[in-house]
């Protein structure tokens, strides 16, 4: 029989006060939850996930049915899987943000907001309460979508490792997000111009940071194999670690491709021109210290936002 240690009740004890004592985490869930709109948001949230399933296995088939004349189901699997975690990211993205950028915004259009801020609970309080109850609703439809994940798993080509993977890279990016919304959200008086200003970051994370990347290895990539100097060779790999590692989709793929190729999900060896090796470290792993990093900075400038407005 297992025996608790103080240390062990030291921290059930606090995440308790944390989670469940939290009345704004209680209010939040039990008030998105009791109505239809959490239900329809999952329902079309999967239902989009599985049409486009759908659309990519017929699409994969059928491509390569007309080239090869047989089908290569392990391909197939690697596809899928691909496909639906892009597109569970492209849906995580903007979903986490919209139940962020009016969390607080629209306490002070309701006229609720003096209302909260009269009880003893303090700043840091209410914006943890309203980030965990917006996550939680972001990690449910995250675990919804494993299933869809798993169907790769029928097709092989597709490791558990992999799933794990890509739901730590969702999980990043909407804890990311959503802090973002809530930033905003303190900032702004009103709930358009948070969402806007929201989507306006979210969008540039998503889409124009690949252009950003793109645009860099288009330009570097002529020049890396002539580079001489062992020094400036590790600083462009190490530059374009530190790029691949800001964006969600570019790490997905970059980390699969290690992955699938390397065998590893930690460090890998890269050869370098001289044919020297040095040492790797998957995006994976730095994106997800740089998410949370970001998160915390967020998060503090929020709860400082919101100690603003209360002065």
């Amino acid at each position: 029989m297992a025996v608790s240690t103080p240390s062990d009740r030291t921290l059930r004890h606090r995440l308790r006060r944390l989670l469940a004592d939290n009345p704004v985490v209680l209010k939040e869930l039990r008030g998105r939850m009791r109505g239809a709109r959490a239900f329809i948001v999952l329902t079309i949230y999967l239902g989009l996930l599985g049409a486009f399933s759908s659309l990519i296995y017929v699409a994969v088939s059928e491509s390569a049915t007309r080239v090869s004349g047989q089908v290569n189901v392990g391909e197939i699997g690697r596809t899928l899987f691909g496909g639906v975690v892009a597109i569970e990211m492209l849906l995580v993205s903007f979903i986490a943000p919209a139940f962020t950028s009016g969390a607080i915004s629209g306490e002070r259009e309701h006229q609720t907001y003096d209302l909260l801020r009269t009880t003893l609970l303090p700043s840091h309080s209410l914006v943890w309460g309203k980030l965990v109850s917006a996550l939680s609703f972001v990690l449910l439809l995250l675990l919804a979508a494993i299933p869809l994940q798993s169907i790769a798993f029928f097709f092989g080509g597709v490791a558990e490792t992999e799933v794990i993977l890509s739901f730590v890279i969702l999980t990043a990016t909407a804890l990311l997000f959503s802090t973002i919304g809530l930033y905003f959200s303190a900032r702004s008086s009103r709930t358009l111009s948070a969402s806007v200003l929201t989507y306006a970051l979210a969008t540039f994370i998503m889409f124009g940071l690949p252009i950003v990347l793109g645009s860099v290895l288009w330009i570097i990539e002529p020049s890396l194999d002539n580079i001489q100097s062992v020094q400036a060779e590790r600083a462009v790999i190490y530059a374009l670690g530190v790029i691949i590692s800001t964006n969600p989709a570019a790490t997905a793929l970059m980390s699969q491709y290690i992955l699938v190729n390397q065998r590893t999900t930690g460090t890998f060896a890269y050869t370098l021109n001289n044919g020297q090796d040095m040492t790797l470290i998957s995006p994976w792993v730095p994106f997800t210290v740089l998410y949370v990093l970001l998160t915390v900075v967020f998060f503090v400038l929020a709860v400082r936002r919101v100690r603003v407005i209360e002065e």
